[in-house]
């Protein structure tokens, strides 16, 4: 079994058997909520930029009640309306997964570098989607990747659009304010 942090590299580096693992092991569910966490407030962090703790305030706000939608959504869409014969899964290994696909998001902290830190909430949020199409496709035994990306896409607009009502209408991006787009 391996260790917190090393589920965390495991993830990051999309390895499948890293995404199994946590899947079947219920006692790593306060990990995966640490690593939610500590994505929401790195994305809180790279966001602060303009120096507003306000800002730090809602974009960690934003990226953890973004992942909260997306879950959700994934969980509802991958399991009911869109399963494979084969999809058997609970919440809770769906949402281990997706806590893990997460990690990459601890690299946001380096979102408030001037002239870098946009590149840097882009380059991670494409990364936390491909990473959470994995844990999708993993945690739902999907055959299909191309499944598994419908229904992260499907749950990212969804939430998207709930973000979107709920922060007023800001332009979100993956999840989170338009200063710190995250998962």
């Amino acid at each position: 079994m391996q260790s917190f942090v090393q589920r965390m590299i495991g993830a990051a580096r999309l390895d499948v058997s890293t995404y199994e693992e946590v899947e079947h092991d219920r006692s790593a569910t306060g990990q995966a909520a640490g690593v939610i966490v500590l994505a929401a407030l790195a994305a809180g962090i790279g966001a602060m930029a303009g120096g507003s703790l306000q800002l730090f305030l809602l974009s960690a706000i934003a990226a953890l009640l973004g992942w909260v939608i997306w879950a959700a959504i994934i969980w509802l869409v991958g399991t009911k309306l869109l399963p494979e014969a084969q999809t058997e899964a609970d919440i809770g290994q769906l949402l281990r997964t997706l806590g893990f696909a997460a990690a990459p998001g601890l690299l946001r902290v380096l979102g408030f570098i001037p002239l870098i830190g946009g590149i840097v909430f882009l380059v991670v949020n494409v990364w936390m989607l491909i990473t959470t199409v994995i844990a999708v496709r993993q945690a739902l035994d999907y055959q299909s990747t191309w499944r598994a990306v419908g229904v992260c896409l499907i749950g990212w607009v969804v939430q998207l659009l709930i973000l979107g009502l709920f922060f007023g209408g800001a332009q979100m991006g993956m999840g989170g304010s338009a200063s710190a787009p995250a998962l």
